[in-house]
């Protein structure tokens, strides 16, 4: 976890003092454009709160849905052209990923892919790394995990290391009232996917698991609030609270197939993650039910679902149906066929899926075939 976090409305105020007590003269702010351009958003908070400490700052704000490389790279010449010191991420996952990407390629030699795809591959500490959170989904801000795209192989790939933490991680849910309905969607999705993956995960232990159980009661009670009417400030809170629990537990318990696979659509196909993870869900989870058809039965009982009278077994499923009901009343796509994805690619994603950081705490250990089935049953 961060050092220190802040959560709550109007916590945004804190980040120019943080910056200001982590020593900065010039911080790096990477973010997109659309937020950049927001009058009165949150880049513009950021600015405020930066001057009111007299930090002065430069901007990255070409930051792309699963950030490339090249992102990277063009991040890393303003870094260090404009002599920052300090990288403030403000977005979604895109920009946090982007900043941490950023930071390795400052302090780390070589290709990032080459190199330093993997797990703990890193050797020397980052720049300060401030992070903003402006959706409630990703995690990001609060976790070790880089995902980047490697353009030239299309090929998304993590670099999770402890180094990778952001010091500071601020959650305002202020700053995400009024996302588009499709974005609230997708990052609840994503949000909902760590919480249960971590819940079932080969690393789960009682302390991630009462962080996933909780994120899963807040997800399936907020997330149709919050894509319904975007300014549902409640909604909008425990979306949040969700979403930071969700990514407290998969930092520490690890996550599964469902990302391990989702990454293959992201470089492949440039698929929006959250989107990817939704559609995948409900069948990886099929698949992963008899690892602990108990747990399943409890996700079931966490989302809603009538589960009296039923068998273990029985209830279990209900958890898959519940994840359906809730990726459709938010108009995620049924399946992999309506985001364009092609069959022909299935055999390469599952071989590529297996290498992923992500699928060594998947409950169930499949062969490739296994993969290629559960592609092929969210294609239908």
């Amino acid at each position: 976890m961060p050092n220190v976090n802040f959560f709550g409305r109007g916590s945004i105020d804190v980040v120019g003092e943080r910056c200001q007590i982590l020593g900065a003269k010039k911080a790096l702010i990477v973010t997109d454009e659309f937020l950049k351009k927001l009058e009165g958003g949150p880049v513009d908070k950021v600015i405020a709160s930066l001057k009111k400490e007299g930090i002065d700052y430069a901007f990255y704000d070409k930051v792309e849905p699963n950030p490339k490389d090249t992102n990277v790279r063009d991040g890393l010449e303003v870094y260090q052209s404009e002599n920052c010191d300090l990288i403030l991420t403000v977005g979604g996952g895109s920009a946090h990923d982007c900043g941490k990407g950023i930071g390795i390629a400052a302090t780390h030699e070589g290709d990032l892919y080459e190199n330093y795809a993997g797990i703990e591959t890193l050797t020397n500490p980052l720049p300060p790394l401030v992070s903003v959170n402006t959706t409630a989904g990703t995690g990001s801000e609060v976790t070790r995990h880089c995902v980047i795209t490697n353009t030239e192989k299309k090929v998304k790939f993590v670099i999770v290391s402890w180094r990778n933490t952001p010091l500071v991680s601020i959650n305002d849910p202020e700053l995400m009232v009024g996302k588009p309905a499709g974005l609230t969607a997708a990052t609840g999705m994503d949000a909902l996917t760590h919480a249960i993956e971590s819940y079932v995960s080969l690393g789960a232990n009682p302390v991630t698991d009462s962080m996933a159980i909780q994120a899963i009661k807040l997800i399936s009670t907020n997330l149709r609030q919050a894509v319904a009417y975007g300014q549902n400030l409640e909604a909008r809170e425990n979306m949040a609270h969700a979403s930071l629990l969700a990514g407290m537990a998969f930092n520490n318990a690890g996550l599964g197939y469902v990302h391990a696979m989702a990454h293959q659509l992201g470089g492949l196909y440039d698929i929006a993650h959250g989107v990817a993870n939704a559609v995948l869900l409900p069948h990886v989870e099929k698949y992963n039910i008899i690892s602990n058809p108990q747990k399943f039965a409890d996700i079931a009982k966490f989302m809603g679902e009538q589960t009296e009278g039923l068998s273990v077994r029985e209830a279990a499923d209900k958890a898959i149906d519940a994840i359906r009901k809730l990726s459709e009343d938010v108009n995620i796509p049924a399946n992999l066929r309506e985001l364009g994805v092609k069959e022909e690619d299935f055999e390469k994603m599952a071989k590529l899926s297996l290498e992923d950081g992500n699928a060594v705490s998947n409950p169930i250990q499949g062969k490739e075939k296994d993969i290629i089935d559960i592609f092929q049953a969210a294609y239908q």
